[in-house]
């Protein structure tokens, strides 16, 4: 009699555990933007930096000029060649030989990257009105970079943005009927009124 309900239990439990569902899969991390990933690597660059500044530099003691420290720091890994006054290919947008000009870092590298260092400082607890990255000083700094860049490379970044107006404004042109002009309009107009009465003089003829 003990073995018999000692089975029933066993079959009970073993029912039990058949019907309870699978425990749910471990939760994946959640996935990033290309955007957020290369603001928290910007972000973790910016403050290794200070670490390793000497001094060191806490974040709320950072200023707009150790925010031109960093930039000027990143420019031994920049790609973009940046031509000097006295050199001979200086204004041409597309130099015909090698020059000994250094790499910097380009202008719109540095303006998205400014961008995404101030995003990251406010979302870390930093206010708007103390950014560092918002200061006065960087943003002078980014139009003196932009205007000698420009010069320097022969390249007009009003142009561009001119072409890229004038391209939509000839797409929409293109996309729409042409108008007539006002005496095609009257021409058109006095040849129809003709042809009426022409066709009204037929039919009296007819009537005739």
């Amino acid at each position: 009699m003990d073995l018999i309900s000692q089975e029933h239990k066993n079959k009970n439990l073993n029912t039990t555990l058949s019907t309870q569902p699978p425990p749910p899969p471990p939760s994946s991390p959640p996935s990033f933007s290309r955007y957020e990933n290369q603001k928290r690597r910007d972000w973790n660059t910016f403050c290794q930096y200070l670490r390793n500044h000497r001094p060191p530099l806490s974040l709320p003691s950072c200023s707009g000029a150790h925010v031109l420290e960093f930039l000027r720091y990143l420019d031994q890994f920049g790609k973009t060649k940046v031509h000097h006054q006295n050199c001979t290919f200086f204004g041409l947008p597309n130099p015909p030989a090698p020059c000994p000009c250094p790499l910097r870092q380009a202008w719109g590298s540095l303006d998205a990257l400014i961008g995404r260092l101030r995003a990251a400082y406010e979302e870390n607890g930093g206010v708007p009105e103390t950014s560092p990255f918002g200061s006065r000083s960087v943003r002078i700094f980014l139009r003196e970079v932009r205007e000698f860049q420009a010069k320097s490379r022969g390249v007009s970044y009003k142009k561009k943005r001119k072409m890229v107006n004038n391209m939509k404004q000839r797409t929409q042109s293109s996309s729409q009927p042409p108008l007539q002009t006002q005496t095609q309009q009257q021409q058109q107009g006095q040849s129809m009124m003709s042809n009426y009465h022409h066709g009204q003089l037929d039919d009296i003829a007819q009537l005739r």
